[in-house]
């Protein structure tokens, strides 16, 4: 009988500690180093917004967070590594809008295919797509613009970063919603090279983002006729909204920090708590604004839900492309 009870207080006392791991765990995180992984180059416009962010982060949670730049696969080669991690809250990443909810319909060997497969710790901003044109260009407004791209269908042609890019893909949308075609000249070396081409005489418009293309338009040698966004965007207050005006072409870059499934609830909800409290710091407001990003924290369940909505347009304009180039 003793040797029973005895057995019996043992697997109390194992018991015990074992339901008492997790608590402990979440006292002690984090008690190193975080990394967060950026899928994109170092330079782009992301990279400067994950820096911003990891060093708000660092002074929410009294611990350095490590930027790594992971670029490479439509930036799928980070966000993969960020996915197949450790889910112990030390490995966290930036989630891209097009690397997050436009990829997995097109690459099947991804690891990840929809919100279901990470988590999200908290959004963190959008950045709208402008149409900038050289300043010499003979449209001095979107409507004039629009008119010319009517009496011309697919003379006009507009750079974007890449081959069903965000930026490609809001000009298709635009193509859909407006009825018309703009013929958009993918460049291997991403927006900044559309931007030269355009200025250089190569073609006649581009879709830029950010705060380089800002600083262009500032210095006078782009010329901005409307911005894929509702409303008013604070950069370009007089440029047009595109959607205001009657056309549904809205798609924004939009970024999020992502995390491996299944986290320790008590380790989610403080790396949730000290994301948010650094997204709505008064250094990562003022970074946001000054770069043209749209801050716009979203809770992990609404952010998950933007990005379902994301996920139905890319494929009902897949669809609408693959008919199309059927049709030719």
């Amino acid at each position: 009988m003793r040797h029973v009870a005895r057995q019996i207080v043992q697997g109390l006392v194992v018991a015990l500690v074992l339901s008492a791991a997790p608590s402990a765990q979440a006292q002690d995180y984090p008690s190193r180093d975080i990394t967060f992984i950026v899928p994109f180059n170092p330079g782009g416009s992301s990279d400067p917004l994950s820096r911003a962010f990891a060093t708000q982060l660092e002074k929410a949670l009294a611990r350095n967070v490590n930027v790594e730049n992971k670029p490479g696969g439509s930036a799928t080669i980070g966000t993969n590594l960020v996915v197949r991690a450790n889910p112990d809250g030390y490995t966290i990443g930036l989630g891209d809008s097009a690397a997050l909810m436009y990829q997995p319909l097109v690459n099947k060997d991804l690891v990840y295919k929809t919100t279901d497969d990470y988590e999200i710790i908290t959004k963190l901003a959008d950045v709208p797509g402008m149409l900038v044109v050289r300043p010499d260009a003979p449209w001095n407004t979107f409507e004039e613009f629009l008119a010319d791209v009517k009496k011309n269908p697919g003379k006009i042609r507009v750079g974007v970063s890449g081959v069903r890019s965000i930026s490609d893909m809001v000009v298709q949308q635009f193509n859909r919603a407006a009825d018309v075609k703009i013929t958009t000249v993918p460049f291997t070396g991403g927006g900044g090279e559309a931007l030269l081409a355009v200025m250089g005489g190569r073609i006649e418009g581009a879709v830029g983002y950010g705060g380089n293309t800002i600083a262009q338009i500032e210095a006078g040698k782009l010329k901005v006729l409307g911005v894929f966004a509702k409303g008013k965007y604070e950069p370009v207050p007089n440029a047009t909204s595109i959607p205001d005006a009657g056309y549904n072409a809205t798609i924004p870059s939009s970024y999020t920090v992502i995390a491996p499934k299944s986290l320790p609830k008590d380790v989610r909800d403080k790396l949730v708590a000290a994301s948010q409290e650094a997204v709505q710091s008064p250094e990562f407001k003022e970074f946001t604004k000054k770069n043209g990003f749209v801050l716009d924290l979203k809770s992990p369940h609404e952010a998950a839900a933007e990005l379902g909505e994301l996920r139905k347009e890319f494929v009902g304009l897949i669809e609408w492309l693959d008919k199309k180039s059927a049709a030719k």
